[in-house]
């Protein structure tokens, strides 16, 4: 007893508990102030309304994760599937607390959103308990957090960029943590750490190079060899992942063809075309930037976010580099705090370079662009650290936040939470009690197509592109798998379908197609209509 007395006094602990508890009760605070001034409560979040149709894959898959263990029915494109069981394009690992929150406490609508909300508030409290920053560290990063609405917008969602934020801070605190008071365990925890975001998302990997530096650093020869083999494992899971438990999706989710080049045309030849592409692909980003500055484009508004934190983050390396090599410090314990960030600041500035060459490498700019929030995300956490007297770097931030995501930030589809709609509401509540009596999960030979819902995405009505009501297919019972398909694919392979359900777009002419079949109409509702084919 004595002892953990002794333990609970030392650093003044219940101090850092208070600062600990108040930061938790911070993304709380946010989405209940962002709720109650759009006239509604956190328990008014309607998925459902949402036009962001990732989620429906996201919770749909994890639906059936929780009640069966993987989806009854396949998840695809095009009527593409996994190698081994149901999974869409998107690693597994990527939704694993969602996974853990559903088998403790159920899933339905509200579950991922309390779950996001939880995350980042358990990543808040452990930012405090292992980085313990002062009052006034606290009050820079809680300003920040409240500008950085993009917190609030994914916390009321069913995307995993929450699970990404809240993983990488508690990475980065722990680092912290580690290189105060160096432990093997803490090592550990950075690499499971590492390796668990790296299964995730590919690009996450950048981050295994931290505990593989500190590995190396502190023993040498034996640690490099430690570090390869454990990169090699967790990369050669990843390819493992990607090729057995990944749906092929409608185009690459990244381009090698740069890389692909150099075995092609050459050294020379290589250098050319990944250079071209740089070239023509850094147009684009500026463009966007420059739409981001003038109508709040949200990619646009990403980019530039990027940039001025990879500048404030660089900037502060090399001012602590500089004092470092001129010893401008008063105490030993001045030096060693100087150490810790300039390593952590350094780590993440060129986790931002490579990911901002990735980005125009390998990836489409628009889809490509969310990914870099989790990078921000986790330089708000640290630029609150920073040593300044008036604190002008996070001043940069805050202006910068202040000015796209406050004053332009006015897209409905990228930041306005979706809140219950009665209408909605209604055609939900129809499709539910139609489907929970019409459609049967069949459970042998499972995965099977029997069990698959194809999405027909758009169609053609009267000359008009209309989209399908995707979000009625919320109401499709535990277990169904989601095939998305083009109306194109569909007219060309109609007859030659696996799938045995269909949803599309009432008068277009794929349900002519359907009707001509003579194919059972089971229900439909706005712009969504569903046959069983067989």
């Amino acid at each position: 007893m004595e002892k953990i007395v002794v333990w609970w006094k030392e650093d003044n602990r219940g101090i850092t508990l208070v600062k600990a508890l108040l930061l938790a009760a911070l993304p709380v605070f946010c989405c209940l102030v962002y709720c109650a001034a759009q006239g509604f409560t956190i328990g008014q979040v309607y998925l459902p309304v949402s036009e962001w149709n990732d989620e429906l894959f996201y919770y749909k898959q994890v639906e059936g994760i929780i009640h069966y263990g993987y989806p009854q029915g396949y998840f695809g494109f095009n009527e593409s599937h996994a190698l081994k069981l149901s999974f869409a394009a998107w690693s597994p690992v990527l939704v694993f607390p969602w996974i853990i929150w559903g088998l403790i406490f159920g899933w339905n609508l509200m579950s991922p959103i309390y779950c996001n909300i939880f995350l980042m508030a358990l990543c808040c409290f452990l930012f405090v308990w292992l980085v313990r920053p002062a009052w006034k560290q606290l009050g820079v990063l809680a300003l920040l957090f409240c500008l950085y609405t993009p917190f609030v917008r994914y916390m009321l969602s069913v995307m995993p960029e929450v699970i990404c934020f809240s993983m990488l801070i508690i990475f980065y605190s722990l680092a912290v943590n580690y290189l105060r008071r160096e432990k093997g365990y803490k090592l550990v925890l950075l690499f499971l750490l590492a390796a668990t975001m790296t299964l995730m998302r590919p690009y996450l990997a950048l981050f295994l190079l931290l505990p593989a530096f500190l590995w190396i650093r502190k023993s040498r020869w034996k640690g490099a060899a430690g570090a390869f083999a454990v990169l090699t494992a967790v990369v050669g899971v990843y390819a493992c992942i990607k090729h057995y438990l990944g749906a092929e999706y409608f185009a690459p989710l990244f381009f090698t063809d740069w890389a692909s080049a150099f075995f092609e045309q050459g050294l020379w030849g290589g250098i050319r075309f990944t250079l071209g592409k740089l070239f023509y692909m850094g147009r684009d980003f500026l463009n966007h930037m420059r739409q981001g500055f003038s109508t709040g484009l949200a990619s646009g508004a990403f980019f530039v976010c990027h940039l001025v934190c990879m500048m404030v983050l660089t900037v502060q390396s090399v001012r602590d580099w500089y004092r470092l090599r001129k010893g401008a410090w008063k105490l030993e314990n001045e030096e060693k705090e100087m150490k810790i960030q300039f390593i952590i600041q350094a780590h993440l500035a060129f986790c931002f370079f490579s990911m901002l060459f990735a980005l125009l490498l390998m990836y489409k700019l628009t889809e490509g662009s969310k990914h870099l929030l989790t990078f921000i995300a986790a330089a708000i956490f640290l630029s609150a650290l920073m040593e300044t007297k008036f604190y002008k770097k996070a001043a940069v931030l805050g202006v910068t936040f202040a000015y796209f995501f406050f004053y332009m930030g006015l897209d409905p589809y990228d930041y306005q939470v979706p809140f219950v709609q009665e209408e909605r509401l209604a055609s939900l509540e129809v499709w539910d009690n139609t489907l929970s009596g019409r459609l049967e999960l069949k459970e042998e030979n499972v995965p099977n197509y029997e069990n698959v819902v194809i999405w027909v995405f758009n169609d053609t009505v009267e000359g008009i592109n209309v989209n399908t009501q995707w979000q009625l297919l919320y109401a499709l019972p535990e277990g169904f798998g989601i095939s998305c398909c083009m109306p194109g694919y569909v007219l060309e392979h109609f007859d030659t379908l696996q799938s045995r359900y269909l949803c599309v777009v009432p008068g277009g002419p794929v349900e002519e197609k359907c009707i001509q079949a003579g194919y059972e109409k089971i229900v439909e509702q706005e712009n969504a209509v569903l046959y069983q084919r067989y």
